[in-house]
């Protein structure tokens, strides 16, 4: 054992340059201890009170170590600058290999400060679409809702969000006011189709199906906009038009429902008005002619 120490100490040679740093930081070191004995001895023969005695050893030393700080700072200064490069090469390094785990973090961080979402909520972020039902610092676990964008069947399946996507991507949260929430769907015509009545077939299915809770919706409405300071807004279901092309006529339909039953008012809005009600092109042909016969 002995002898491998003495040939590892052997092979431990140190530069020319390192040598002249060691010996000015040891002249250095050297020069600061002699001028603090001199100092302390001349203050001992010619400054006879105590207190200022004192207060002056203090003083002399804290500037003579901040002359040493200096001193080592101008020696070893390229050392130093060489060391920090390799630091900050290091962290650069660090960060490229952990981006994605840092941008995770900070969108849990932004998420949680934003307070963007809670457990049971719809959300939608760039093509992922579901139910909130779990969520840590690096993921968000979404059950599936779909297929595409606006049917409100769960499909299954779940999604694991990494929360980094909540830094760069928009958020939809279809759940803001939890309870109640205002569901929209659409039902395209050809223009030359009665699209007037399916408006008004529509529109009083949707009074029909929401007549039970209306009232609630309201109050509930009126207390969340007064909690959050936003304008109340009206609850009653309507059908508005958009013309979206030439030959095309779009009824939107907009209907309170409860939170979790927005595919089931969907579904039972247009199986109601479709199966009892004929909007073809024929049937309103043959309507004209019985107004035109009166």
């Amino acid at each position: 054992m002995w002898e491998q120490i003495q040939i590892t100490v052997r092979n431990l040679v140190l530069s020319d340059s390192m040598l002249s740093l060691l010996a000015s930081t040891l002249i250095l070191i050297v020069a600061i201890l002699a001028l603090r004995n001199l100092i302390n001895r001349y203050l001992a023969k010619h400054v006879p009170v105590t207190e200022v005695r004192r207060r002056w050893m203090v003083q002399s030393r804290s500037a003579l170590l901040l002359l040493l700080t200096l001193g080592l700072i101008i020696i070893w200064g390229e050392e130093l600058r060489t060391l920090a490069l390799s630091i900050v090469a290091i962290a650069v390094a660090f960060v490229v290999a952990t981006k994605e785990l840092i941008l995770c973090l900070i969108g849990s961080l932004v998420k949680t400060a934003a307070r963007s979402f809670d457990l049971g909520d719809r959300i939608q972020i760039k093509d992922f679409r579901g139910d909130v039902i779990d969520q840590n610092l690096l993921a968000t676990t979404i059950m599936e809702v779909g297929p595409g964008k606006i049917t409100h069947q769960r499909t299954g399946r779940t999604t694991i969000i990494p929360n980094s996507l909540f830094v760069s991507e928009p958020l939809i949260n279809e759940s803001f006011t939890h309870d109640y929430v205002f569901h929209v769907f659409t039902v395209p015509f050809k223009r030359e189709e009665d699209w007037h009545g399916a408006q008004q077939a529509f529109l009083a299915s949707a009074q029909r199906h929401c007549a039970s809770y209306l009232e609630e919706v309201r109050r509930y409405m009126n207390k969340v906009s007064i909690r959050r300071g936003l304008e109340v807004p009206s609850v009653d279901p309507r059908v508005t038009i958009q013309v979206p092309t030439a030959g095309e006529v779009h009824l939107v339909v907009r209907v309170p429902a409860k939170s979790g039953e927005r595919g089931f008012i969907e579904q039972s809005m247009l199986t109601e008005v479709l199966l009892q009600n004929d909007f073809s092109v024929k049937q309103k042909a043959e309507e004209n002619r019985e107004e035109a016969g009166n």
